[in-house]
């Protein structure tokens, strides 16, 4: 009932046209437009306490890079995390992830095999400040909020590494909405699928703030940008600069890129993309943009891809188990061939164990990398150069206050 009634609040979020839903829809957006206003309320109320100085800021010892978005889900926060901290670590920088770990660290987990070798830490907990504590009390932090300016981020990769025992930044997960804590850079994930929705608040719509937080970000990145348009780029691009938004915000754009596939039962060996050539496929997940995941996956080659969409962070029950083995059965009948089951990797390290009840059918998971596309005078190269200018250009300013 729960996950119905997300998904029926999902629809009219994302509607551009509430006369076309369902009865059932219409009957409930009175109720959220009474939510949607006491968000409003509250979130106006929390505002203006931190303006006055009621509720105050922790201010790290180290560079604090934010990751965040104004609306909920699926707008590539975790891998743009990621993408920061192998940057950061590349350069000789030991950076700590400050995450609150969601619906049990699915994220956590990816990020953590992701990055395992390298020289990153992964602090969970609500309270950032406490969490950031704790690690610099057992690792230890190098100097200041200047350490950038004195060179420990070079132009070239960093030989000398006798640094990385110890945090050099922090990179803040979800940090858009966490005023509690300083920050020295805001980037803002925008999904390009979906950027705005109804363009109303919690729950009536997708919006966490108004538009007008855009304001506080420094970068601005519209993700998933393969699977739309050059024209709604653009779009989301005019909304943003020629509407008055924030005009002079840089805009970048990145799209997930498919590496490989894990099977479930032998996640330790790589499996070739092209495993699900001519395949049929039945594509299950539970995340923010199941549009992006499914979209991505019949750009592989299958010959039929069906899929099972739930609500973000949702854990798979043995129900669940039962409604995709129908689903495969439908389809072994009507293909007269063995369907095979993709999924992401939020979706198996959330339940690690109950995919494998779906034997013998085969299951793949899909690992995907992160890229920053070349779009007009914006490339990869680019903004690792801004993120480094506005890192120094904030540093400094905190130097001389």
């Amino acid at each position: 009932m729960i996950e119905k009634l997300r998904r029926i609040v999902n629809e009219i979020a994302y509607a551009q046209d509430l006369a076309k839903l369902s009865a059932l829809h219409r009957s409930l957006v009175p109720f959220l437009t009474v939510a949607s206003s006491l968000y409003d309320l509250a979130l106006s109320l929390r505002r203006c306490l931190y303006n006055v100085g009621f509720f105050s800021k922790s201010r790290l010892p180290v560079p604090v890079i934010s990751v965040g978005n104004v609306t909920w889900g699926g707008n590539g926060k975790t891998p743009m995390v990621e993408f920061i901290a192998l940057l950061l670590a590349e350069y000789g920088i030991s950076p700590l992830i400050l995450t609150r770990g969601y619906a049990g660290g699915d994220e956590v987990k990816m990020l953590a095999r992701h990055l395992l070798g390298r020289p990153v830490r992964i602090g969970v907990g609500a309270n950032r400040a406490a969490t950031a504590a704790h690690f610099f009390n057992h690792y230890g932090y190098i100097g200041s909020q200047n350490c950038l300016l004195k060179g420990i981020w070079p132009n070239k990769k960093a030989g000398d590494h006798h640094n990385l025992c110890k945090i050099g930044a922090v990179v803040l997960d979800d940090g858009m909405q966490h005023w509690s804590l300083h920050r020295d850079v805001e980037i803002v994930m925008i999904n390009g699928l979906m950027p705005w929705g109804n363009q109303q608040l919690l729950p009536l719509g997708p919006l966490r703030e108004p538009l007008s937080a855009l304001q506080r970000a420094d970068v601005a990145v519209v993700h998933h940008a393969t699977l739309v348009s050059e024209e709604d780029c653009e779009h989301i691009k005019i909304m943003i600069q020629g509407k008055g938004v924030k005009r002079s915000l840089p805009i970048f754009f990145t799209s997930m890129s498919p590496s490989c596939f894990l099977e479930i039962g032998n996640v330790n060996s790589m499996v070739s993309l092209d495993a699900v050539n001519n395949a049929i496929l039945l594509c299950i997940c539970a995340i923010g943009s199941a549009d992006a995941f499914v979209q991505g996956v019949k750009k592989m080659g299958a010959l039929y891809v069906d899929r099972l969409d739930f609500s973000d962070h949702y854990f798979f029950q043995a129900r669940d188990i039962e409604l995709i083995r129908m689903k495969l059965r439908e389809l072994k009948v009507k293909f007269e061939s063995e369907p095979i089951v993709v999924t992401t990797e939020k979706d198996y390290y959330r339940d690690q164990e109950i995919l494998r009840l779906l034997n013998p059918y085969k299951v793949l998971v899909l690992c995907s990398e992160l890229q920053v596309l070349p779009y007009g005078e914006h490339n990869e190269d680019n903004f690792k150069k801004l993120l480094k200018e506005l890192l120094e250009v904030k540093l400094s300013s905190s130097r001389k206050e």
